[in-house]
């Protein structure tokens, strides 16, 4: 079962790009050059390969910014506000509506009818739902993102624990969680992401048959008997086997398997690159599917998916959407794909020895 996610995704990697420069060069071009505006800077070098052969190929120049997560959508905001965007950039799901209703973005339904260079039916239609209001389109998918689990070897074997595996149920994750976790307080059995529901309790709630919200999206998901029933699961597996949510928050989840802290995450597809950086983690952790629910036997792992859109009053319309078309074919969607993740190169990777095969439209990493 998938369920599309309403939440975060996309700010556990940071940027090391200066902000205020970013900014200042986040602004629609002028004459034949657009601005491009992302959050993350690991994907800054195959991005960059994509464009200049877009340049090479179309003549237009292209200034790709990197702008934090946390500043992003501050400026992107004041941009719109101000009236000087930049002309492509990314889009997400917890934002795109307010951007559709208000004429911010612009329009490409007809565009991507008339072009020849497109396969639309390859996208996830829930991903392409996101980013259409009113029977158009502002936004092409640029990704799709996922859910799994990150668990640390060593730490399984000094508990006496086996790893977890596809027939794991959220009773054996709190069950190992509390046995992982030191009454000292120097380790503990899991974390969650209080600012990420993605990657959090959402999964929990659906696996166990509830709801966040109704299947029409009119009303609260919240008093369901089944959604109550995973958020008493989750608020146990809180007491017993995380850290305070004043550290979880402050220090990143992230950074807590990073540096041992803690024996499993849930973490989504964005952070494989950044972890498999990470010398502890390349050396004591791997990854497994997250559990299952013992009474409903579902296993779900929401996803999510960004998208590109560009400025309704971006000065060089043609252009921007040139660079949207491009980096949207096939071609070079399977470009990113072996620039970015180069060491999985095969378009699999292995889950707790189980070959899990992954879609060739992007994931958001």
């Amino acid at each position: 079962m998938m369920v599309l996610s309403l939440a975060a995704c996309g700010g556990g990697s940071k940027s090391t790009t200066d902000t205020s420069a970013a900014a200042d060069g986040a602004k629609s071009g002028d004459g034949g050059k657009i601005t491009v505006a992302i959050w993350d800077n690991g994907q800054k070098p195959g991005l960059q390969q994509i464009i200049d052969d877009f340049t090479k190929a179309t003549g237009y120049q292209v200034d790709l910014q990197v702008i934090t997560w946390d500043q992003y959508w501050t400026l992107l905001e004041a941009g719109a506000s101000g009236g000087d965007m930049p002309d492509v950039f990314w889009m997400h799901s917890n934002e795109s509506q307010k951007y559709m209703e208000n004429g911010i973005l612009m329009d490409l339904t007809d565009k991507i009818k008339s072009s020849d260079k497109l396969e639309m039916d390859k996208f996830p239609k829930e991903i392409k739902s996101i980013y259409e209001y009113d029977g158009k389109t502002y936004a092409i998918p640029k990704d799709v993102d996922t859910i799994a689990l990150w668990y640390n070897k060593k730490m399984f074997d000094e508990a006496g624990l086996a790893y977890p595996d596809d027939t794991w149920t959220w009773d054996d994750y709190y069950n190992a969680a509390v046995k992982l976790t030191k009454p000292d307080g120097s380790q503990f059995g899991t974390a969650m992401n209080p600012s990420n529901n993605q990657d959090g309790w959402y999964n929990i709630v659906y696996s166990m048959g509830g709801k966040v919200i109704s299947d029409d999206m009119k009303k609260s998901g919240m008093d369901d008997p089944n959604t109550l029933k995973a958020m008493e699961y989750v608020d146990k597996l809180r007491k017993d086997a995380m850290p305070d949510a004043t550290v979880m928050s402050e220090t990143g989840t992230d950074v807590l398997l990073q540096s041992g802290k803690i024996a499993m995450l849930p973490q989504g597809s964005w952070m494989v690159a950044p972890f498999k950086d990470n010398e502890y983690i390349a050396e004591n952790c791997d990854i497994a599917v997250l559990p299952k629910d013992a009474t409903t036997g579902k296993r779900v792992s929401l996803y999510n998916g960004l998208g590109w859109a560009a400025n309704a009053k971006t000065k060089n319309p043609e252009a921007a959407w040139k660079l949207i078309e491009w980096f949207s074919t096939k071609e070079n969607q399977e470009s990113r794909h072996s620039l970015v993740l180069q060491w999985l190169h095969t378009r699999a990777f292995q889950i707790s020895g189980r070959t899990a095969q992954i879609s060739s439209t992007f994931r958001h990493i």
